[in-house]
Formats: C-alpha cells, sequence, structure tokens
C-alpha cells in the first residue's frame, strides 16, 4: 500500500487544514488593508503578521485544542485501556468465551488457555 493509501485520512487532513489556514490568513489581509485604509494608517507587514498571529493562536486555544484534546484524549485513554474501554472488551471475551464452551464443551478450555497465553493481558472469566 502506498504512503498516501495508507495516510490518507492524515492527507485529507492537512490539505483541509491548509486551506482553512490559507484562507483565514487571506482573508485577514484583505480586512486588514480595509481597516488600515479607512483609518488612513500606513498597511505594515509587521504590523499585520502580530495581529493575524494573535488571531490564529486565539483560535486554536479556544476551538482546535479542544477539539485536539477531546478527540486525542479520548483515542489515548481507550488506547491504555481505562475502565470504560475494557468493560465492552471484557462482556465480548466472555460471550465469546461461552460460545466457545457451548460448541466444543470437551476441548474449550484448552482453546482459552491458549489464547489467553497468545495474548495476555486478559483475566480468564468465570467456568461455565
Amino acid at each position: 500500500m502506498s504512503l498516501w493509501t495508507r495516510y490518507s485520512y492524515a492527507w485529507i487532513t492537512l490539505i483541509l487544514f491548509l486551506g482553512a489556514f490559507i484562507g483565514h490568513w487571506t482573508f485577514g489581509w484583505f480586512a486588514y488593508v480595509d481597516a488600515q485604509t479607512q483609518h488612513g494608517a500606513p498597511i505594515l507587514v509587521s504590523e499585520y503578521l502580530v495581529e493575524m498571529g494573535r488571531d490564529t493562536m486565539e483560535n486554536w486555544q479556544s476551538e482546535f485544542l479542544q477539539i485536539l484534546w477531546q478527540v486525542g484524549g479520548l483515542a489515548f485513554f481507550l488506547f491504555v485501556g481505562s475502565p470504560q474501554s475494557k468493560e465492552a472488551d471484557d462482556r465480548l471475551e466472555e460471550k465469546l468465551d461461552l460460545i466457545l464452551r457451548t460448541l466444543r464443551p470437551v476441548d474449550a478450555s484448552d482453546y482459552i488457555a491458549e489464547f489467553d497465553r497468545r495474548f495476555p493481558g486478559r483475566e480468564t472469566g468465570p467456568k461455565l
């Protein structure tokens, strides 16, 4: 699989981000020039960069970082196995153990022990 295909979501997100970022700074330039012209003030690139840098950081602080934490933090805690993420996994494993014991009552315990050995980190559920 190519780099473009494997990370297509990241590429699309980057393109959307850059489009929004460039649009924000472009329209900010037009607004800055208009405001300076109306007030008879000189148009200074350094002043524009400071103003737009401040506006960009305010936007990122209030919106981007909030969303980043909500999505990134949730993904992180699901990955490390918070109690909320483990509940569904434990329930699913118990159901699979029950199905395996129903279909293969003689050797189900051997299969479950082998799975537990190959994939550690799970406590074996109650024996039925």
